[in-house]
């Protein structure tokens, strides 16, 4: 099943455009074959990757979520905990249970996720890309009423799990709805996993945000979906590769030395069927961004490849397990320069095809 997806192209969250049509015009261009529903927050703050996911939690509000604020004292909260809790134990013992529409990513949190499911049921790709704000990113940007942060508070941290986990499950479900044969690939998109032994995590055990993560990528991979981790900072990749996901992604373009440190534990995470996602084409600066192309991409990625294979890794295994991404989503770019970024990871894709 899995082969398929050698050295393809794959969209990472964001794109800068206000018509959902054109943004998935630019998905269908250069995503065919692993569509994804792109985050649009320059249409509604909804679609920011904080926000999209919240609907649904108890008390939620747009006006408090904007503030990420939740507020665990309220009445409103409180009497709304018993029935999520109620839900979620429906939903996982049983999938198919309608509770779970209750959990949906709505048309307000998603201009596009409509439309990608339609180009699902029309095209019949091999895989779908699914995205979650991952739950430690969330645990530590959402505030409880006492300016504390949620990763600290082991109830409303359990919320958070089980809600990306009702997330999770609502996009595979829709997913195989729109063709059963279909594989979901769910990231979780997890930029403060690079924070993790700063002095503003130092009392956030390893073990504990490993245990956040394998909880939801178990689920994933559970459901008949593959299991993603997205950062795209410098990051300890020993930490996602923990967590038993299939994919990780990273910043390739800056951070490629970073990740190559982890040689010993990517040689393991490769022989154990796992992917790499490579993000090199750059996404945070469209004036370095327009000086590029593909051949000068390309050779970055053969100096990755070569020195993990001098530290003893097979150069097939690499090659038979790699993606080809931006380095983040591209939502902060122009337009012109959004696509521009997305046509050079298709450029990329295609020519490592070809040359390796």
């Amino acid at each position: 099943m899995e082969e398929n997806l050698r050295l393809q192209p794959l969209g990472i969250g964001s794109l800068p455009h206000k018509n959902p049509d054109e943004a998935m015009k630019v998905v269908a261009k250069n995503f065919s074959q692993i569509p994804f529903f792109p985050q649009l927050a320059n249409i509604s703050r909804n679609e920011d990757m904080m926000l999209q996911f919240l609907e649904g939690l108890p008390s939620f509000s747009p006006e408090s979520a904007e503030k990420f604020v939740l507020n665990s004292e309220s009445e409103e909260f409180l009497e709304g905990l018993e029935e999520f809790f109620s839900d979620y134990e429906e939903i996982i013992s049983d999938i198919s249970s309608p509770l779970l529409e209750k959990y949906a990513i709505s048309p307000k949190s998603s201009s596009t996720f409509e439309k990608f499911e339609q180009f699902i049921k029309e095209n019949k790709p091999q895989y779908a890309k699914g995205q979650i704000v991952g739950a430690f990113t969330l645990c530590t940007t959402l505030n409880d009423q006492n300016g504390r942060a949620v990763i600290y508070d082991e109830t409303l941290r359990d919320i958070i799990e089980k809600l990306l986990t009702l997330k999770v499950l609502w996009q595979i479900k829709r997913i195989k709805s729109a063709n059963s044969d279909t594989t979901p690939i769910i990231f979780m998109d997890e930029p403060s996993v690079s924070q993790i032994g700063s002095s503003a995590y130092l009392t956030i055990s390893e073990s504990k945000v490993i245990s956040m993560l394998k909880e939801i990528s178990d689920t994933i991979k559970s459901n008949g979906a593959l299991s993603a981790i997205h950062c795209c900072g410098k990051c300890d990749w020993r930490i996602p590769i923990k967590t038993g996901v299939n994919i990780i992604n990273f910043d390739a373009y800056t951070y490629g030395q970073n990740f190559n440190a982890y040689h010993k534990e990517i040689s393991k995470f490769l022989n154990n069927g796992g992917k790499i996602a490579w993000g090199f084409v750059p996404t945070l600066d469209g004036e370095i961004l327009r000086k590029l192309n593909s051949e000068f991409l390309a050779q970055k990625f053969q100096d990755s490849v070569n020195y993990l294979t001098k530290s003893g890794i097979n150069e097939k295994l690499i090659l038979d397990n790699s993606l080809i991404t931006s380095s983040c989503g591209a939502g902060g770019l122009s337009i012109k320069d959004a696509e521009l970024a997305m046509s050079l990871v298709k450029e990329l894709s295609d020519r490592l095809k070809r040359e390796v």
